[in-house]
């Protein structure tokens, strides 16, 4: 009897992953999207992306423009983004600093990685409070930061970081630092490539761009690195039936090395994006954010995500902007990735640096209310006035990251301004507020169990509180500097 019980224990605890392991999932997306995807992943919160490529040579665009979109502003004589840019811009900086003749692809050979120390990464990465990390493996330009024979297909010439440049593999030095950090390590891939020979519009051969170079790349991929997350983009010109990311998202979950616990976004062909995939993606706020699953909110602490030498000070969001913005996007029920773009070198700017070690002192304090934590039944507590704003300026591209202080701190007139931010795990309720209460906090719609405990993250001690009907009112003690608590935002934690 005792033996039988232990073998129906071992069944209980490991049935949901054997069941899981068992599965075979159909090439088809209403089969794919039946798989969880893996709780880590919404556990995790806030995560860095990094971009980095070729494209950090020149690490030039107009204040307001992606710097990775290099080669298409260049070669098409256009541009998009903030500030009106002007589309000659590119094409003019380059006839002027690398000559007439030049070409794009001489930036893969002085892409050299010479001071490129992956460990120095992590450790950053670590101490900004993130809990993983997705690296561009290729990004639209087709270079790779891996030795793979596929980025010459159709090209006749190398077009890889094994071969060019840095001439050794980028990534496997990555995968092992982050991990050892104990940090997720996931990988960004590019499905389409802007020029490249056999893709629409200089070819429209599926069989060849799809099949011989897709395909066999992104497996390769896999194979050597077994991420954790596979962050795939641009999809957006071709259906499904071009791409046949149905086929390989099956094979990924049937027979890959990393099926059981790799997570993917939702991108993966035309029209894909919020319907289908393992999470949902937003990008500078430029979508609806009432998600009806997993998502995460991408961009950088400036308006590029690769570096970009023409944005000074002014084009940097605040730590204060940042952790707010975390703050409303975890509330909302959404992760944070934040982009760093190191320079050629693979040095990550100061400012970035400086940027994320301040985000990771504010969760030192307050990364109870964040981590592993959920939606509450209401995201925020507004004050009286107008909730309705405007993100964006007409003609702009993206949301600059003062838009969180006009919801906060800095009240418009008129509008609105958000109290509180709200999360919950299993213990506790908590309540963030962007600005200092003073003397007494108002929690209106709560009523906690009678002797619920109420504190303030960092300042250790109970906090007096009385019930008024629907509301709460909690006594807040004067500010002791000694708390070393961040001015960025305070968490009021309510016991369940």
């Amino acid at each position: 009897m005792k033996k039988l019980l232990i073998i129906i224990f071992v069944i209980a605890q490991l049935g949901p992953t054997v069941s899981r392991a068992q599965k075979k999932y159909e090439a088809n997306w209403e089969s794919l999207d039946s798989r969880p995807t893996p709780a880590w992943f919404e556990d995790a919160k806030f995560g860095i992306f990094i971009h980095w490529g070729p494209y950090s040579v020149p690490a030039w665009s107009p204040a307001g423009t992606y710097t990775e979109w290099y080669q298409y502003w260049w070669y098409s004589n256009s541009i998009f983004g903030n500030n009106n840019p002007d589309k000659d811009a590119i094409p003019d900086l380059q006839k002027r600093l690398y000559g007439e003749e030049s070409s794009y692809y001489d930036f893969g050979k002085l892409f050299k990685a010479e001071l490129y120390d992956p460990e120095e990464w992590a450790e950053l990465f670590k101490k900004s409070g993130a809990k993983y990390v997705i690296l561009t493996s290729k990004h639209h330009d087709g270079f790779t930061l891996w030795p793979n024979k596929h980025a010459q297909d159709g090209r006749h010439f190398k077009w890889n970081a094994g071969e060019v440049g840095a001439k050794r593999d980028l990534i496997a030095p990555y995968m092992e630092a982050m991990r050892n950090a104990g940090l997720k390590a996931g990988l960004y891939y590019s499905l389409f490539e802007w020029y490249h020979p056999w893709y629409y519009p200089l070819g429209n051969d599926n069989k060849k761009f799809v099949d011989d170079h897709y395909h066999p790349q992104f497996k390769d991929l896999i194979n050597r690195y077994k991420p954790d997350i596979i962050y795939a983009d641009g999809e957006w010109d071709k259906p499904d039936t071009y791409w046949k990311s149905a086929e390989l998202i099956q094979w990924l979950y049937n027979e890959s090395p990393c099926k059981e616990e790799v997570v993917i976004n939702d991108r993966w062909f035309k029209g894909s994006r919020h319907k289908y995939g393992g999470y949902y993606t937003t990008e500078y706020m430029r979508e609806q954010l009432d998600l009806p699953k997993a998502w995460e909110e991408i961009r950088g602490i400036g308006l590029s995500f690769g570096y970009n030498r023409d944005e000074d000070l002014e084009d940097y969001a605040t730590a204060r902007e940042l952790v707010l913005m975390l703050c409303d996007i975890v509330s909302m029920g959404g992760n944070l990735c934040l982009n760093v773009g190191p320079s050629s070198d693979g040095k990550i700017p100061v400012i970035q640096q400086q940027r994320l070690m301040e985000i990771g002192a504010w969760l030192k304090v307050n990364g109870e209310a964040i981590y592993g934590s959920r939606k509450y039944n209401t995201s925020w507590q507004w004050s009286e006035g107008n909730r309705n704003f405007k993100l964006r300026k007409d003609g702009d591209s993206y949301t600059t990251a003062d838009y969180i202080l006009k919801q906060t701190v800095d009240q418009q007139p008129g509008k609105a301004v958000k109290e509180l931010f709200f999360t919950q795990n299993e213990e506790a309720v908590f309540a963030i507020s962007p600005k200092w209460p003073g003397t007494r906090l108002i929690i209106k719609d709560m009523r906690p169990k009678k002797h619920a405990k109420i504190t303030l993250l960092g300042a250790h001690e109970s906090l007096p509180w009385k019930q008024h009907g629907k509301n709460i009112e909690v006594e807040i003690p004067s500010y002791d500097p000694n708390w070393g608590i961040s001015d960025y935002a305070y968490t009021f934690k309510i016991e369940k």
